[in-house]
């Protein structure tokens, strides 16, 4: 990895926090709160900035990782709490608080949304093309390298899995692939041949692009999109809890490396991952797990449900447990992030 690469997915990382707080800072100031500082990256502040009549100090501090917004009278453990002070978070009604919290998860889909809309409209979807064929094999005589995968028995193919997937319990079946050659639509059917214990057609894959999709198209992809990224990350969350591990969890470094690789490979496909890392920020904040916006939110429901506040000292404290516990799991992802990369 190149050092312009590794600074972009940087730069990526911070991008995705700036937008989450972000949704955080303007829901909070469009209900009149007080927001006293918006930090990127958390420890000691390397730079900060308090424009001229806003209430607001901007700062980067040294370890990029986290952000946060710090809005006035959200802690109650804060000194001199005016009950009667509008712009303070405790004192705003229950709807202003669920939209602030919430405001943060949104601004990361309608991030995702707005990145894929631009991908599929201005360069194309992400697809699969045929890179070579091995001698011999189920495609040879039909398929081209070239050839761009657009369906495999009228299943839409967008990544390589999806075509895996479509082969594999095909074997010995007549099954009718979809491709794109020269910018004409073509169907060939083939027999996969099974080889071991799944069913392959011979062809070495490759990342490509589909053509640009129409307007109408285009938007729905771009909302539907995220859609289907958030089910299958749901599913992936399912899975890891059933088998009790945290092997496949992916730590700041981890994906800085993935965002890193991606930028080498095309801006496209680093805008692509940027918006897959955006839902997934979204989706975990969603988590009704305390500390993150989905727990501040199980709170707000109760709040709205039952027209009373649960107290708001003991849901500090159990928020503070939750930081305890996302940092202890955040050390030990680091720490397999770090050993995966030198090992």
């Amino acid at each position: 990895m190149s050092l312009i690469s590794i600074l972009v997915a940087v730069l990526g990382i911070g991008f995705l926090m700036i937008v989450h707080e972000g949704g955080h800072y303007l829901a909070a100031r469009v209900s009149g709160m007080r927001v006293e500082r918006f930090s990127i990256g958390f420890g000691p502040t390397i730079f900060k900035i308090k424009p001229k009549d806003s209430d607001t100090t901007f700062q980067v501090a040294l370890l990029p990782f986290l952000a946060y917004v710090q809005i006035a009278g959200m802690n109650p453990f804060e000194e001199d709490i005016d009950k009667d002070d509008p712009s303070l978070y405790s004192n705003q009604g229950v709807l202003a608080r669920i939209v602030t919290v919430a405001a943060g998860p949104f601004a990361n889909y309608l991030a995702a949304v707005l990145m894929i809309f631009g991908l599929v409209y201005f360069v194309g979807p992400s697809g699969v093309k045929v890179e070579s064929l091995a001698e011999g094999s189920a495609a040879e005589g039909l398929l081209e390298p070239g050839d761009l995968f657009v369906a495999v028995e009228d299943q839409p193919i967008r990544n390589f899995q999806d075509i895996i997937a479509a082969t594999s319990e095909r074997g010995e079946k007549p099954t009718r692939y979809q491709v794109i050659r020269n910018g004409e639509r073509m169907e060939y059917t083939i027999v996969p041949k099974i080889e071991g214990d799944r069913a392959l057609i011979g062809v070495q894959l490759g990342l490509s692009r589909l053509p640009p999709l129409d307007l109408g198209d285009a938007l729905i992809t771009s909302v539907k999109r995220p859609w289907e990224l958030t089910v299958l990350q749901i599913q992936g969350l399912k899975e890891t809890a059933q088998k009790r591990e945290t092997e496949n969890l992916v730590g700041p470094v981890g994906i800085g490396q993935m965002m890193a690789t991606s930028f080498e490979l095309g801006a496209d496909y680093f805008i692509e991952l940027l918006a897959l890392i955006s839902v997934a920020l979204g989706l975990m904040n969603l988590l009704p797990f305390p500390a993150l916006d989905g727990g501040r939110l199980c709170f707000l429901a109760y709040e709205a449900i039952t027209r009373r506040k649960a107290s708001e000292r003991v849901e500090t404290m159990i928020h503070y447990v939750g930081i305890l516990f996302l940092l202890g799991l955040m050390v030990l992802v680091f720490y397999r992030d770090i050993m995966r990369l030198f090992a």
